[in-house]
């Protein structure tokens, strides 16, 4: 009894490790059963993008036996595993990328990536032995021998990446969320350590918070606040001349931030060669160019209330700040897309321009029905000569 129930457990174990998949994902690579049972000397979890590397490094032949998992974005998206040689960044690595055909079969072609769009395959700057691809469970394996330069390693610069599509072979542009910007590090063959991962970005990801959080401070809050105190606080005397300085020192302030904002966002540009947000640099461009000739315009080229040009100058300062407005609200949006940023950020974003849209047309009603009450008044009382009549 005791040895048929052993003999049914063994078969039973038999028919489980038959029917498991050839590359399986778990949180460390020392658990992870590899396609055709292939071992290698090291493994690391990779900080970023649920990504393992295993490698056997052989330093007297320059060979480098690898193995890259990681779950794309869709079962239709790609991954990368590169070498830089000359830092841990995309643009200038040496990329292995792995994807599915359109015949359904994976594949693995070399990319040198020179810029950060329009590349396709091409060659590296090292031999690549062998190359395989690997898809199971909804995780892309990359297999591959490389045979490096004398003068490379054992430490590297290494960059990984996922992206969501591949178009006629060539891979569409990946996320720009906080673990797609962190996917680098330095790779110590030998040691079997990865280094820097962590901080690689941190900078550049602050620059660009500070970048977004200062744009929308200014344009979203400082500018439209000083325009609404103008058109609804003026028409009562008791706010003169309070609402004319709050109306002088938000739209001011918010053009000082708008200054800082767009320096960041040049600054982040010149770090980012090969990268064009086209849309959102030129609306940024025409912003500050609008702000100063509206501050121009403001308080320099300001007829007095009885001068004949008065009509003019009101129609060209309300028009340039309405335009501004609308602007600096479009290209905030723009640019939180360009950052990826969660969906609840772009509902909240959407949520407080709703209720600045409220509160400006109940704004709105109430200083149109005080005006039309005052001329219904007005235009109600004798005048002293009828009186005297």
């Amino acid at each position: 009894m005791v040895s048929s129930c052993c003999s049914l457990v063994l078969v039973f174990l038999a028919l489980f490790l038959l029917f498991q998949p050839c590359t399986s994902s778990s949180s460390t690579c020392t658990s992870q059963i590899l396609s055709k049972n292939r071992l290698f000397a090291n493994c690391t979890d990779l900080p970023s993008l649920s990504s393992y590397l295993h490698w056997t490094y052989t330093p007297s032949k320059s060979i480098l036996n690898l193995a890259f998992i990681a779950p794309p974005t869709s079962p239709n998206g790609w991954i990368s595993w590169a070498i830089n040689p000359i830092a841990p960044k995309m643009v200038g690595s040496q990329a292995l990328i792995a994807y599915q055909q359109d015949n359904g079969l994976m594949t693995v072609k070399t990319f040198n990536v020179s810029r950060y769009s329009g590349f396709g395959p091409s060659p590296i700057s090292f031999e690549v032995q062998e190359m395989e691809a690997v898809y199971a469970n909804d995780v892309l394996s990359i297999f591959a021998t490389i045979v490096l330069p004398k003068n490379m390693g054992p430490v590297l610069n290494q960059v990984w990446q996922v992206g969501s599509s591949v178009t006629n072979g060539i891979p569409n542009a990946h996320s720009f969320k906080d673990e797609n910007l962190k996917s680098m590090a330095v790779l110590d063959l030998t040691k079997g350590e990865t280094s820097g991962a962590a901080a690689v970005d941190d900078k550049r990801i602050k620059w660009k918070l500070c970048h977004g959080i200062v744009n929308v401070l200014a344009w979203e809050f400082m500018f439209p606040f000083g325009l609404t105190t103008a058109r609804y606080l003026s028409i009562f005397q008791s706010a003169i001349p309070c609402w004319f300085y709050i109306h002088v020192f938000c739209p001011v302030s918010a053009s000082l931030l708008g200054l800082v904002g767009g320096g960041t966002g040049l600054m982040l540009g010149n770090e980012s060669k090969g990268v064009q947000h086209t849309s959102h640099r030129n609306m940024g461009i025409a912003l500050i160019a609008l702000v100063a000739l509206r501050l121009l315009i403001g308080f320099f080229l300001r007829p007095k209330k009885e001068h004949k040009y008065r009509k003019c100058w009101k129609f060209c300062h309300h028009g340039f700040g309405y335009d501004i407005t609308v602007l600096g609200i479009v290209n905030a949006y723009v640019g939180l897309d360009i950052f990826d940023v969660a969906k609840k950020w772009k509902i909240a974003y959407i949520v407080v321009l709703a209720v600045w849209g409220v509160i400006i047309v109940m704004l709105e009603a109430v200083t149109w029905k005080i005006v039309l009450d005052r001329k219904s008044n007005n235009s109600a009382k004798p005048c002293d000569g009828n009186e005297k009549a």
